[in-house]
C-alpha cells in the first residue's frame, strides 16, 4: 500500500452525501449534527454560516492539516486535508454518515448519490499542460495534431469515467485539472500553481433494502483504494513527480 502523504505535495479525501429532498436543516439539527462530529473531533473548533443556509465546521489551516465538515440544503460533506493516515480519513467519513440519519432525516431511500473523492495536487510554474503530455503523454491519435509547428498546449486535462456494475450505478472517475491559463502562455507569465489529480467514485441512487451509507461507503473506499494503488500512483502520480522533479 502507498503513503499517500509520499505521492503529491497536498492530498485529501472528501466524502458528499447527496440527497433528493431537502435536509432537516433546522437550527437544533445543524447544531445537534456539528456537535456531535465536534465531539469525535475536538480539533474543528470552527463554526460558521456560509450564504445562509450552508453550514460548516473545520479545523484550523495554519498549518495545512485539518479536518471539515459541511452541511447544505441537499449535501453533507465531510473532508480531511494532507492526513497521516488514509484510515482516518476514512473513519471520519464512517461518523459524518453514522450522525446523518439520525441528526439530519437522512433516509437511505432519499440518496441520490454518494461521491468519495481522493484528490492529489502538485505545486508547479509553468505550462500544466505541457506538463502533462511531457508525464503521461497523449492518445496517439493526438500525437500529430500536438506536433503540429507553432502550437502550444492551452488545455490538456485528460479524464475517463468507468462503470463498476452493469446498470453504471457504481462509476469512477479519473481527472486531472491544470490551472494554466492562455494568458499564462501568451505572456510566458506562469505563476505557481496547482495541478490536481482526482479519483471519483460514485454511487447513484437509493440505497438497496438492508444496507447502510456505511455499506455504500465501504464499497467506495475499495473501489478507491484499487484505483488509486494499481493504476493512478503508478501511471499518474509517481510520472507527474519525476517529470517535475527533473523539469
Amino acid at each position: 500500500m502507498f503513503s499517500y502523504p509520499s505521492l503529491a505535495d497536498d492530498h485529501y479525501s472528501t466524502l458528499t452525501l447527496s440527497t433528493e429532498m431537502e435536509l432537516a436543516g433546522t437550527r437544533d439539527s445543524v447544531l445537534f449534527y456539528v456537535e456531535q462530529m465536534q465531539k469525535k473531533y475536538p480539533d474543528m473548533r470552527n463554526f460558521y454560516a456560509r450564504n445562509k443556509r450552508d453550514f460548516v465546521l473545520e479545523g484550523d489551516k495554519d498549518n495545512g492539516q485539518y479536518r471539515w465538515s459541511a452541511v447544505e440544503p441537499r449535501r453533507v460533506s465531510s473532508g480531511c486535508v494532507n492526513f497521516e493516515s488514509y484510515a482516518d480519513a476514512i473513519d471520519q467519513h464512517h461518523s459524518a454518515l453514522e450522525l446523518a440519519p439520525h441528526a439530519l432525516s437522512v433516509s437511505p431511500l432519499d440518496c441520490e448519490a454518494i461521491d468519495l473523492l481522493a484528490g492529489f495536487d502538485f505545486t508547479y510554474r509553468g505550462n500544466h499542460n505541457e506538463l502533462v503530455n511531457e508525464a503521461l503523454g497523449l492518445c496517439p491519435a493526438f500525437e500529430r495534431l500536438a506536433a503540429m509547428p507553432g502550437t502550444s498546449f492551452i488545455n490538456n486535462e485528460p479524464n475517463i469515467t468507468i462503470a463498476m456494475d452493469d446498470d453504471c450505478r457504481v462509476q469512477c472517475r479519473v481527472s486531472i485539472e491544470t490551472r494554466t491559463s492562455p494568458y499564462h502562455v501568451r505572456t510566458g507569465e506562469f505563476q505557481e500553481d496547482q495541478l490536481s489529480v482526482y479519483v471519483t467514485a460514485r454511487r447513484y441512487g437509493s440505497l438497496d433494502p438492508g444496507k447502510t451509507f456505511g455499506d455504500a461507503l465501504d464499497e467506495l473506499d475499495r473501489i478507491c483504494r484499487e484505483i488509486i494503488e494499481d493504476h493512478v500512483a503508478p501511471s499518474v502520480l509517481e510520472p507527474l513527480a519525476r517529470t517535475i522533479a527533473m523539469g
